[in-house]
């Protein structure tokens, strides 16, 4: 079982109220191998929402309380996204998922450099929440640009 992003599936999840569809991803796997999942959303965060960014740190941080996740209002939305985070790690147990593919860049799902945290669309080294969580657990994570380079 494979775990990804339900925006990469085509779910209107994204904090603006659209997804991130990848049909190549949609062909390369069969419909039951894919478990759709949306940490901000399990976190209980509406849709849309204002956009949000790690302040002070990565994903591990987060998890380690040393940074913190706010939207562009200013908002600190830590917990939702550590909810997501827990929510999603236990569906991934329950499922045996050993891959995730996840949205690049985002503060939930990043899993190589995520937004910086300026809102101004600079990146930085580093995993979301969920994907260090994923991760600590021993599940591969990958993102939907580096499938794409596999795909080439």
């Amino acid at each position: 079982m494979i775990l990804v992003s339900a925006c990469l599936l085509g779910q209107n999840c994204k904090y603006n109220g659209g997804n991130n569809n990848n049909p190549k991803l949609q062909k390369l796997f069969k419909q039951e191998e894919i478990i759709p999942v949306c940490p901000e959303k399990l976190g209980g965060l509406a849709i849309p929402r204002p956009p949000a960014e790690i302040k002070g740190g990565r994903g591990e941080d987060v998890l380690r309380g040393q940074a913190k996740v706010v939207n562009k209002l200013g908002a600190d939305i830590t917990q939702e996204f550590i909810k997501g985070a827990q929510k999603t790690l236990k569906i991934a147990k329950q499922n045996d998922c050993k891959l995730a593919i996840l949205k690049a860049r985002s503060p939930s799902c990043g899993s190589q450099k995520i937004y910086d945290g300026s809102f101004v669309g600079e990146k930085k080294k580093g995993q979301g929440i969920t994907a260090a969580l994923l991760a600590q657990e021993g599940i591969k994570i990958i993102n939907e640009e580096e499938l794409n380079k596999l795909e080439e």
